[in-house]
């Protein structure tokens, strides 16, 4: 199992790298730099809003087919066609939930065609995730690592001409809604494809003819599902929605915070990429057809280290270099009067990429193993200390209280996390891992404090080498281990 993670997780990295990071910085934050930070922080509210209720548009349904397709493959030629029904009916009460809060929210009236298009893109981005759910679920792992990055492809092409080459655009300047718009059809066309794969695999029988009571059978069993996505949603996304209503002139505040969850939101994509790809695997080693729960320490081990190593390395270099890197990726809105302001939205939340990502991959084993309800515990505590903190911090300290906030809240979600997967599945106690993790957690902090204030040279190459020396220790404390790497790549899989 650890190899058939390790040919998927090189091959999924590699095609993001390629892609995402692209988009993200050569796309995203140009668009956010052209309109400002009051108008994108608009969008980003709008779409934190509207993705506050996406329970209600995926109700859980793709974690729940994920993992059933995983362990019973022959089960989705049946799923598919009813699923897709159920989806349906799904997007419309989403959408009409979505209409119904912004009104008691007090939106503006023109806010609402801007919220019609961002909620589309929500239904658009569920159906994708469903349609991907299938394509993992019957072992095309690598197939799904190239979708997952078609829409960003299609983005990349249509926003490059709306950025630089539209005749349309007055003065070089770009509308927000040119970007949900080509958001739209970037997951429409995404969908299209998803789905002639899988269909050209599986080749389900579409009737048409909705089977209620099987529908209703899905409806409960994915409930636990949907509750775990509505409330991981919610303490992830409750910030930026109290940020912008909490504050006068919320909706610049929302935008600093938008720009500076930018980085995170990128370096992420691995975090959240590793759970797709771990989810269906974990559902196999739990699967009692399989039997095969004494692999999990050591895949769970081999993941976290991996992650850690990265996301660390990452997140503490950034927080050193965190005024220059946000004067570099945003010219047009950093000045001498906000810079200090923006580098530390970004400094603080960029140490959330650790706890994130082994949330990320925490829950997805708890996923598996079809411990909703007592993760979903956790989850409501997180909720309950995000929004105290972004409540009490937020008045004094702006955007910058509500990325402190995201990080004590990731942190301890995390820590509830690796306690109730011991406790669940009773995991032996690696004390080497703990002392190796420790190690190299404080020896990267202090090569990063010399390298920033001792190193005589330009900052982006102190940068750079902060990225490096991260890479060496990761080697040097045996987080990743060349000849492991190696014997992995010739072990026979045993999952076939």
């Amino acid at each position: 199992m650890n190899r058939e993670f390790l040919i998927n997780a090189i091959f999924l990295v590699l095609v993001n790298l390629l892609i995402k990071p692209f988009y993200v910085f050569g796309i995203e934050r140009v668009i956010q730099d052209r309109v400002g930070a009051e108008t994108y922080g608009l969008y980003a509210t709008l779409f934190s809003f509207s993705f506050l209720l996406f329970m209600v548009n995926d109700f859980g349904i793709h974690y729940f087919n994920n993992r059933t397709i995983a362990q019973n493959p022959p089960l989705a030629k049946k799923y598919i066609p009813n699923i897709l029904i159920l989806k349906g009916v799904l997007a419309v009460l989403f959408m009409g939930l979505v209409f119904v809060a912004a009104l008691f929210r007090g939106y503006e009236v023109e806010v609402f065609y801007l919220l019609f298009f961002v909620a589309l893109n929500h239904i658009l981005i569920s159906l994708v995730a469903y349609l991907r759910s299938n394509i993992s679920g019957v072992g095309l792992y690598r197939t799904d690592s190239v979708i997952s990055t078609l829409d960003k492809v299609f983005l990349i092409l249509v926003c490059a001409v709306l950025l630089w080459g539209n005749p349309l655009a007055e003065g070089g300047a770009f509308q927000i809604k040119w970007f949900v718009h080509a958001q739209n059809v970037a997951w429409l066309i995404t969908a299209a494809v998803a789905f002639f794969i899988i269909s050209g695999k599986i080749k389900p029988s579409f009737k048409w003819r909705p089977d209620w009571p099987f529908l209703w059978i899905i409806l409960k069993k994915s409930f636990p599902f949907a509750l775990a996505v509505f409330l991981m949603t919610a303490y992830i996304r409750f910030d930026i929605v109290i940020l912008e209503w909490l504050l006068p002139d919320g909706r610049y505040h929302a935008g600093v915070y938008a720009a500076a969850y930018r980085l995170l939101d990128a370096f992420n994509m691995v975090g959240y990429l590793f759970a797709g790809l771990l989810l269906p695997m974990f559902s196999k080693l739990l699967s009692p057809h399989f039997k095969a729960k004494h692999e999990i320490p050591s895949l769970l081990r081999f993941a976290l280290q991996l992650i850690w190593a990265g996301t660390l390395t990452l997140a503490v270099a950034c927080y050193f270099f965190q005024t220059e890197i946000m004067e570099l990726l945003y010219p047009l809105s950093v000045n001498a009067e906000n810079i200090e302001y923006y580098g530390k939205t970004m400094g603080y939340l960029i140490l959330t990429l650790v706890p994130f990502s082994g949330v990320y991959i925490y829950s997805t084993l708890l996923t598996a193993n079809n411990s909703l309800a007592k993760m979903n515990r956790l989850y409501v505590i997180g909720i309950l200390v995000n929004v105290g903190l972004n409540l009490l911090l937020i008045p004094g300290h702006q955007a910058i209280g509500s990325a402190v906030a995201a990080f004590i809240t990731h942190s301890v979600v995390l820590a509830g996390m690796v306690w109730l997967v011991n406790r669940e599945l009773q995991l032996p106690t690696d004390f080497t891992q703990i002392v190796k993790v420790v190690g190299f957690t404080l020896v990267t902090l202090v090569a990063n404090f010399l390298i920033y204030h001792f190193a005589s040279i330009h900052w982006v190459l102190k940068f750079l080498s902060c990225i490096l020396a991260g890479g060496i220790l990761a080697f040097l404390f045996r987080l990743v281990q060349v000849h492991a790497l190696f014997d992995l790549m010739k072990k026979k899989e045993n999952l076939a």
